[in-house]
């Protein structure tokens, strides 16, 4: 399985530099667990999504501790039939969803969430699941919307997407238990997210 993410960074400041070189700092620990790319358009990272989200999540917290409005856009990918096997890629979470039903996969995403690390910074997300390739999608997604209304980071829905907000920790392990326990263990699914932190808008 190949699983990996494009990420973009963009803060709302003349002082944007900082911003951008401060988030990337967080990514040091994990140079060693992930294949990571950085570019003008975006840093690419591969890897287990143990550590990719981990990664993802650091990089936006030491953004979003500074004072200015920043965002950052992710698109996340696991099981995409157009990239190679990756042995980086191994997650025994997948490996033992195969066996789960979807009311047990629903209970391990709530008890993940509940256990998520406190980082002290408040962020807003809003996503979208996608399950490629799958005849019956749509109980997967309803499954992982039940879980998203009990996680306790679940904010609203809107049109096409769910909008999520609280701390960091809790609000990226969200995503990673939706990411991970929702759509066939050997299929493509996808997220499509952005997140906010520091936004005048909510002022």
């Amino acid at each position: 399985m190949f699983i990996g993410a494009q990420v973009s960074l963009y803060p709302m400041t003349s002082d944007f530099v900082t911003v951008i070189t401060s988030g990337l700092k967080a990514l040091a620990p994990y140079h060693d667990k992930l294949r990571i790319e950085t570019d003008d358009m975006s840093t690419l990272m591969v890897g287990a999504p143990d550590p990719l989200i981990d990664a993802i999540r650091d990089l936006f917290a030491a953004s979003a501790r500074l004072p200015d409005h920043v965002t950052m856009h992710v698109t996340l990918s696991r099981g995409c039939p157009g990239e190679p096997d990756d042995p980086t890629c191994r997650c025994e979470t997948l490996t033992r969803a195969q066996d789960q039903s979807l009311d047990e996969r629903k209970a391990l995403a709530l008890q993940a969430v509940t256990a998520a690390p406190d980082l002290g910074v408040q962020i807003d997300v809003q996503f979208s699941l996608y399950v490629l390739g799958h005849d019956r999608h749509m109980d997967e997604i309803y499954g992982c919307i039940d879980f998203l209304k009990a996680s306790g980071t679940f904010l609203k829905s809107k049109n096409f997407c769910t909008r999520l907000r609280g701390d960091a920790g809790a609000v990226f392990e969200t995503l990673r238990q939706a990411f991970l326990r929702f759509g066939p263990a050997e299929g493509h699914v996808t997220i499509d997210m952005t997140a906010s932190a520091n936004s005048p808008s909510l002022s």
